[in-house]
């Protein structure tokens, strides 16, 4: 069963709107707004509490954390982000966002250890 634990989480201000976007990755946009991270890409973090646009949003930057997949994830492997802001199994270019601490598979909702900084798959 998966849980959040230990989790570290900044508020910020939705780029877009976000109130559908529980659970899926975000980055930060030029005016330093949470928007929906796309495929491949590095997020600042994943969304725990969405929000309409202009209004705050409540992200997790690092810690485990809950994740919703838009693929196949294994547990134990590294996890990259679809072009929908989900969780899937990190491709060979996709930066890596963490591990899966458990595994999943299209719209399930798994737990992760979020990482920042994380590198290329190789």
């Amino acid at each position: 069963m998966a849980v959040m634990q230990s989790r570290d989480t900044r508020t910020v201000i939705a780029g877009a709107d976000l109130s559908a976007a529980q659970f899926k990755f975000v980055k930060l946009d030029s005016a330093a707004e949470a928007v929906l991270a796309g495929n491949g890409e590095s997020a600042f973090g994943v969304c725990l509490v969405g929000a309409a646009e202009d209004n705050a949003a409540t992200v997790v930057v690092q810690g485990k954390t809950m994740v919703k997949c838009g693929g196949t994830v294994t547990a134990g492997g590294a996890v990259g982000i679809d072009a929908a802001g989900l969780a899937v199994d990190a491709a060979s270019t996709d930066i890596i966002m963490g591990y899966a601490t458990e595994a999943g598979v299209t719209s399930q909702i798994i737990a992760i250890e979020l990482i920042q900084g994380g590198n290329a798959a190789a």
